[in-house]
């Protein structure tokens, strides 16, 4: 079975979790992020979900202090990758990584196709961290304009998924 790794990046907010919501009733797909183990302890000590710059930066700030310490978000992805491998019916992988150089280890580490994808949105916030304000310092090989028309997205996201699969040469099952 062909497999493909996606690495999906973009700035908070531009919808990267539904297109990979979209994509997954189509394809067998699963989605990670290298911040969900960050998540999971900020969320022991009193971090209650916000989105907001504040929270942002923070959940930014420990993952940087974790990739220091022992490299969790890797060390997570790695095990999410290998049970993707070994899961026979898995398709897509898309990987949710903010950091170039992260991004770079990330496809270093793995044996599948892998590609990188940023979601540009119509807004250019600033966030106040570098791992949302620099989502676009990075050389991808696509990247999916969401042009923030909900009742566009669904029809608009599975043809250019079509397409990208196509190029690289992804059979659909």
């Amino acid at each position: 079975m062909q497999k493909i790794v996606i690495v999906i990046n973009g700035q908070g907010g531009v919808g990267k979790d539904a297109i990979c919501e979209i994509v997954a009733r189509r394809y067998r797909a699963e989605n990670v992020s290298s911040i969900d183990p960050i998540k999971a302890i900020a969320r022991q000590h009193g971090w209650q979900g916000e989105k907001d710059p504040k929270a942002r930066k923070f959940l930014a700030d420990l993952k940087q202090a974790f990739i220091a310490y022992n490299d969790l978000p890797g060390r997570y992805l790695a095990d999410k990758y290998a049970a993707f491998v070994a899961n026979p019916a898995g398709q897509i992988l898309f990987v949710h990584i903010r950091e170039a150089d992260q991004i770079d280890a990330f496809k270093r580490s793995v044996s599948e196709k892998c590609v990188t994808l940023l979601v540009k949105g119509k807004n250019s916030e600033t966030f106040g961290n570098a791992a949302d304000d620099a989502a676009g310092d990075y050389t991808y090989d696509y990247c999916y304009p969401n042009t923030g028309r909900l009742e566009d997205l669904e029809a608009d996201a599975l043809r250019f998924f079509g397409e990208l699969l196509e190029r690289e040469k992804i059979n659909e099952y």
